[in-house]
């Protein structure tokens, strides 16, 4: 599987996560996000910046639901739950997935959000 992103093709694994983390980009980002059905606000793309950050910054680290929601929660300045991540991120695997798989990351091997 790939994405046609402006006339440049973008690989990705059979589950249709990249299989180069530095292809990644915004415009990359829409796609992915496109064909899983979830139409990207602000609050998607903070989770997403988060997780990218956590990933690159922090040896490889892949957040759980629960540091998700702590990290969020501080950034909106309202406490939000799993919920919230559901909604934003309803997609198969939970939101750490689905929202790292749209921030071009690896798929986590975690089991559970938590």
């Amino acid at each position: 599987m790939s994405y046609e992103i402006n006339g440049k093709t973008v690989e990705t694994d059979a589950n249709g996560y990249l299989v180069d983390i530095n292809e990644w980009n915004e415009e990359v980002g829409k796609a992915i996000a496109e064909t899983e059905g979830v139409a990207l606000t602000d609050e998607h793309w903070d989770v997403i910046n988060y997780l990218r950050d956590a990933y690159i910054n922090e040896n490889g680290h892949q957040p759980n639901n629960r540091e998700m929601i702590k990290a969020m929660s501080k950034k909106w300045g309202r406490k939000i739950g799993s919920k919230d991540l559901f909604v934003l991120f309803p997609g198969g695997g939970g939101p750490s997935k689905q929202a790292a798989k749209i921030g071009g990351l690896p798929e986590s091997r975690r089991k559970g959000g938590y």
